[in-house]
């Protein structure tokens, strides 16, 4: 069994600070579009925690650097429970998103957090990281990055969507993928759940007790952001300075405002895949699990929805981390110019070998 397959760890972090998603995998030596999820698992960040990861956007330089070893040590304690918890004795390599302080790639900026040295030193494995860096040098967006694994490992799915802290939608069309961010998600939908004291919005009950608003709505919709071409994408610096002003801007119950967003969500999603029928779109992402969103969504876009088993909706980012850095590995492309808007293909990542 060792000798026919790679074993790799994916590691997501996502803007929505719900924890850290571990993922591994094997795939197989002669043809990596072969995968296997052998374990996964979440692991939730302590109070203090979401705390420093909300703050980090204001550190400067000093304190972002301590914080960037920090979580990368953090990250590996998981790391450690991990492959304690399921007796994991062969990895070759950890890949790690990291967690994303800031992404302004038309400032030429873009930051993950979790030190893949400090990683690499304390699990001693290879590590793969930082992804996005180096399509922001060549111009490109530094995101999404998920479409190599769409391309690859969904290939049978017209369109692969992703409701996240952000919603981002990956379109096949032969053996070409283009791919953007659509709209912010759970980054807006948590943050007026935790003013009625949840999490969260569970199952999207909340939201369903709501009512559009529709001078709210036709505003968020007319937001710029949505007329631009793709590529495009969106970091939590939209959210703050944006969406989250427009939305107080209106005295609304938050009920109101969870149920409003969603139809501009769903609004969004079906203005970005327009009306295909008889295609199949593969839904993930923790969004996936808010009823009031899916029902949303199935009654405004013409092809079917395909809402797939819990491992692929929790780990799918972690899976495609785990297949970007076993190509970057190989130096084989993982990152797109199609759909980041860089100037070419390229392998994106830095390695830390032990």
């Amino acid at each position: 069994m060792y000798n026919n397959s790679i074993y790799v760890i994916g590691l997501m972090s996502g803007t929505s600070l719900d924890g850290l998603d571990i993922c591994f995998v094997s795939f197989k030596k002669s043809n990596y579009s072969k995968y296997n999820i052998i374990n996964s698992k979440t692991y939730r960040y302590n109070e203090k925690w979401i705390e420093k990861l909300k703050k980090s956007i204001f550190l400067n330089k000093q304190e972002l650097k301590k914080i960037d070893i920090e979580y990368g040590t953090l990250i590996s304690n998981y790391l450690k429970e991990f492959i304690s918890e399921f007796s994991i004795d062969k990895i070759d390599l950890i890949s790690s998103h990291g967690h994303t302080v800031f992404h302004e790639p038309n400032k030429g900026k873009t930051l993950q957090i979790g030190d893949g040295k400090t990683i690499n030193k304390i699990i001693k494995t290879d590590v793969v990281c930082d992804f996005r860096t180096q399509d922001v040098k060549y111009k490109g967006q530094g995101a999404p990055l998920v479409p190599i694994g769409d391309l690859d490992l969904f290939s049978n799915y017209k369109f692969c969507l992703n409701l996240g802290g952000f919603s981002n939608v990956s379109i096949k069309d032969n053996n070409k993928i283009k791919a953007f961010d659509i709209c912010p998600v759970n980054t807006v939908l948590n943050h007026y759940s935790k003013k009625m004291g949840y999490t969260f919005d569970q199952d999207g009950v909340l939201s369903k007790k709501g009512t559009v608003n529709l001078d709210l709505l036709n505003q968020l919709n007319q937001m710029s952001f949505y007329n631009k071409l793709g590529p495009k994408s969106l970091g939590i610096e939209f959210v703050k300075s944006k969406v989250i002003p427009l939305i107080d801007s209106h005295i609304l119950n938050p009920k109101d405002i969870l149920r409003t967003y969603i139809e501009h969500i769903s609004d969004q999603i079906s203005k970005s895949i327009g009306s295909y029928f008889n295609d199949r779109i593969l839904i993930s992402g923790g969004g996936t699990y808010n009823n009031t969103l899916i029902d949303s969504i199935k009654t405004k876009v013409k092809s079917k929805v395909i809402v797939p088993d819990s491992q692929i909706i929790d780990y799918k980012e972690a899976l495609i981390f785990a297949y970007m850095g076993l190509l970057k590995s190989k130096e084989k492309i993982n990152c797109l110019k199609s759909v980041t808007g860089a100037i070419k293909d390229h392998s994106s990542g830095k390695i830390f070998r032990n």
